[in-house]
């Protein structure tokens, strides 16, 4: 099986979920024999300019027989285009909603309704439609989506976070932090409850860190400029960090208040790791996670603050979280995600 495994903008997607969903895909299936995976279709290099050179000279990307794109660009338009044509199995994978997309740069929410106008029309075209989560399957769903469509969890790559307890003090000192650390990991984004995040550390006496990158030009959100260029005392933005076991090894207690998520690779992350950890009450963490048993899920900001001081007061409680979010992470490792995908992949072929 020669599998196409595509991610247009690599490079400047390199600090995103998408790319990380991507990667975790690639390795999964590594130890599949029978499995050829490509990830680079254009004979020319670059997307745009290979898809003018075949426009032009009628070249064609590299021999495959399934496609499976992660992005939505004009690149993976192309592929859908010549699987279409050509009688091969597509694959498109929705990291992507509208839902999700607003409140992430200035401009996204006026921009969320074209854009599932757009997101409808492509991942109709696929012959299965791949996404995070339940609850995006239904998202796309309601769209409506003209094309099947299976849940797959991103997974969480256990092997790229062992010995994070040892960036412990290291990533302390360089960041200055001390006691107790409430902390988010990923791009900066209002969607993903910023605002909530900052609004918590003013009302409480914990360290607060968000280790990700976030933009300062123009195309980042009010909210995004406002918070990270006069942040309350106790709250630091680390930017982007080039090894993520800094961040949960400095951390400890894991708090997303982010407001839409596909599944979010970063909570997954952070269990695997043993961290006790906050959410807000969502239909795509209720799915995975049970409150109380492996997280605490707050609606409210009191609710939320509430949760951070009974974290703060009872090591036990936050031990038992740990340890039982270790056990959910498990369930997604990605030998699972690996054998998953291997059946789809053979099912859209044919050979199931």
């Amino acid at each position: 099986m020669r599998v196409l495994n595509y991610l247009e903008l690599e490079g400047p997607l390199e600090r995103s979920g998408i790319s990380t969903a991507a990667a975790h895909q690639r390795r999964a299936l590594e130890p599949f024999s029978d499995l050829e995976i490509r990830t680079e279709p254009w004979t020319g290099g670059e997307p745009l300019r290979a898809v003018s050179r075949r426009l032009v000279r009628g070249e064609v990307p590299v021999d495959y027989d399934l496609v499976h794109c992660n992005a939505i660009g004009p690149g993976s338009v192309a592929l859908a285009v010549h699987a279409r044509r050509t009688g091969r199995p597509l694959i498109l994978h929705a990291h992507v909603t509208r839902e999700d997309f607003r409140g992430s740069f200035r401009g996204s929410t006026r921009l969320a309704r074209p854009l599932g106008r757009y997101l409808r029309w492509l991942y109709s075209r696929a012959d299965l439609v791949l996404c995070p989560s339940g609850q995006t399957k239904r998202v796309l769903e309601s769209y409506p989506v003209d094309a099947p469509i299976e849940a797959l969890t991103n997974g969480v790559d256990h092997d790229s976070l062992a010995g994070h307890e040892r960036f412990r003090e290291p990533a302390r000192e360089r960041f200055g932090l001390e006691g107790l650390v409430v902390f988010a990991v990923g791009n900066v984004f209002e969607r993903k409850g910023l605002s909530t995040f900052c609004r918590l550390a003013r009302r409480t006496d914990y360290e607060f860190a968000w280790f990700g990158p976030y933009d300062t030009g123009p195309q980042a959100s009010a909210a995004v400029r406002r918070w990270t260029r006069d942040p309350p005392e106790n709250v630091t933005f680390t930017g982007w960090v080039p090894d993520k076991r800094q961040a949960f090894g400095a951390g400890d207690v894991f708090c997303f208040p982010t407001r839409a998520e596909n599944q979010g690779i970063a909570v997954l992350e952070a269990m695997a790791c043993g961290k006790p950890v906050v959410l807000r009450d969502l239909p795509v963490f209720r799915e995975y996670y049970a409150d109380g048993v492996d997280c605490l899920m707050c609606e409210t900001e009191a609710e939320f603050r509430d949760a951070l001081e009974r974290l703060a007061a009872d090591p036990s409680l936050r031990d038992r979280l740990g340890e039982n979010a270790r056990e959910t992470a498990r369930d997604h490792r990605l030998e699972v995600v690996g054998q998953r995908l291997y059946e789809h992949y053979r099912r859209v072929l044919g050979r199931a």
